[in-house]
């Protein structure tokens, strides 16, 4: 089939909301790398994966010693592990798969965000970026933590902004890993994005480069693309910008000492926005000039071709969508409830959206099918036309065929057991067995829904009884009315040595005749011309549709 099913001309971004997912109050949410795994945070402490392809809870992971709201969930690069920070101040790694709590480490500060080393397979370190103090690197396994650098000073290479009163200064800043985790880069309260190299961090940790803000805004949010080469800022001059990464996507520290080398003749803050420069440049600023709107979790989606932003204002749940070339291509509208988080699934055009009353919307794509990309030969038309049979159209071998050779030689094996690497995942490690999905936890039926079920079976086996007997064990009887239609069918449980019978019987003929016709052709009105006729139509009725009813006189014990 040469047509595609889709329009192509379509632009490759969500539309509508499919659906929203219900589990308590849901703060935060994250995919796993393949996208079939959904995490969300929760009020009340905790961490629900969802089955994303039958949108079912695959797991609940729950710590009894955490009853306070989920700030942030990260996956680790095979989906084995799940980091969850919490207002709490703690920072807890699961064992997604056993559900086993492999390290908890509480913080002096309420991490707002906390972050993986995208690099190992068996990760240790976190990026944790706490509410009221500089973001830091935590080893789960040791408990160690090394608070990074969040500005530059004049006098010295690196130094931490101070008050008045001499105390170390704090204000809330974003940080993220690289691909493959050689630095961290961490945007300041200054309108900054310092390059850090986090491994010298028992030496206070080591700027690399310095790249100035637009503005001097402070920076809200930092993340790379999925393929590492571009990276988003959210600033408080709401204003989205995209930066295009100049390093390797590996040895990126190397490369940023062999630019450090070149530059000798600068001071040392100079030296320090040289080689910023040369490692990121300024590519889109994205900002709705008419609203001014602040953004809310903005980010990049999963080929990095488009970018979202959500609305920060209250009481609207709006994503607006642009292209990389900067145009604004959609905003989505939903309900009125303010947006709490976003993220676009790695692989579809397929958007989350969390909201304040804790509810998780689905975006997905509005397609327009196209019906001849199943039939290649198939024409579409606008208009009826005459159509003029071939000669051979239902021959067992058309002449056309008949005349083409196939290119395919059969003798040739097929190889079905190769697996071809998946452009969108080409770093992944093929030794390393990836988790991709979990089996779903059944949910049992309400017990209401139960009864209803169990009453309608039963009205299907016994449809001429009123009152299911599973119904009156259950308490939950409806007396209904029969209908002229249903009267044939109407039979009386009986007790008969302690077991429940029902008895039914058959309808005369004359009677069956008088139903097929009533069905044919309801029953008119009889208009009260007098007691006679009434009693007289009551007779015939009655005496034709022979009803025999068999009671009991005895009781059950």
């Amino acid at each position: 089939m040469k047509a595609p099913i889709i329009d192509p001309l379509q632009g490759d971004f969500p539309e509508v909301i499919e659906e929203y997912l219900e589990h308590g109050i849901m703060k935060c949410i994250a995919f796993n790398r393949r996208g079939t795994l959904l995490a969300a945070g929760c009020s009340d402490g905790t961490c629900v994966i969802w089955d994303f392809e039958t949108r079912g809870v695959a797991k609940e992971l729950r710590d009894k010693d955490c009853a306070c709201a989920i700030t942030s969930v990260c996956w680790s690069r095979y989906g084995h592990h799940i980091l969850v920070s919490a207002a709490d101040k703690s920072l807890i790694l699961w064992n997604v798969v056993s559900g086993e709590k492999i390290a908890r480490t509480t913080l002096h500060q309420t991490p707002l965000q906390a972050r993986l080393h995208p690099g190992s397979s068996h990760p240790s370190l976190c990026l944790a970026c706490p509410i009221s103090s500089a973001p830091m690197i935590v080893d789960l396994n040791t408990g160690f933590t090394g608070i990074l650098p969040v500005s530059v000073s004049e006098g010295g290479p690196t130094s931490r902004p101070k008050f008045s009163d001499g105390s170390p200064g704090f204000t809330p800043t974003a940080a993220c890993f690289n691909k493959y985790g050689d630095l961290v880069y961490l945007g300041n309260s200054k309108g900054e994005i310092l390059i850090i190299d986090y491994k010298h961090i028992q030496i206070r940790g080591e700027i690399r480069g310095v790249v100035p803000i637009p503005g001097g805004a402070v920076i809200k949010n930092i993340v790379f693309s999925r393929d590492g080469r571009y990276l988003l800022t959210n600033s408080n001059d709401r204003t989205i910008r995209i930066y295009e990464n100049l390093l390797p996507l590996k040895d990126a520290l190397r490369a940023v000492d062999e630019l450090t080398e070149t530059i000798s003749e600068l001071d040392w803050v100079e030296k320090l926005k040289a080689v910023g420069s040369k490692c990121l440049v300024l590519s889109r600023e994205f900002q709705d000039s008419i609203t001014r709107v602040h953004w809310k979790a903005p980010c990049f989606s999963g080929d990095g071709e488009w970018v979202i932003g959500g609305s920060a204002s209250k009481g609207e749940h709006k994503i607006y969508t642009w292209d990389k070339a900067g145009r604004l291509v959609k905003i989505l509208e939903g309900p009125k409830e303010a947006l709490v988080d976003l993220a676009w699934h790695p692989l579809h055009p397929i958007v989350v959206s969390v909201s304040l009353t804790g509810l998780v919307y689905i975006w997905a794509k509005d397609y327009t099918e196209n019906w001849s990309a199943f039939a290649p030969d198939f024409k579409e038309l606008e208009e009826n036309e005459e159509y003029v049979e071939r000669e051979d159209e239902f021959d067992m071998m058309p002449e056309t065929e008949k005349v083409k050779e196939s290119d395919v030689n059969e003798d040739d094996e097929v190889d079905i057991v190769t697996v071809e690497k998946d452009s969108a995942f080409s770093d992944s490690d093929m030794s390393q067995e990836e988790l991709c999905c979990l089996p779903a936890i059944p949910s049992p039926d309400a017990p209401e829904q139960q009864d209803k079920c169990a009453g309608s079976s039963s009205k299907l086996l016994d449809s001429g009884s009123p009152l299911s007997e599973e119904g009156i064990q259950n308490g939950h009887a409806t007396n209904h009315e029969p209908s002229p239609i249903e009267a044939p069918n109407i039979s009386v449980a009986e007790d008969m040595d302690g077991t429940r019978m029902k008895r039914k019987r058959k309808p005369s003929e004359k009677g069956l005749e008088l139903q097929a016709e009533l069905v044919r052709k309801p029953l008119k009105t009889i208009k009260p011309s007098g007691k006679l006729s009434k009693a007289k139509h009551k007779s015939v009725f009655e005496e034709d549709m022979s009803i025999a009813m068999f009671v009991d006189d005895g009781t059950d014990d």
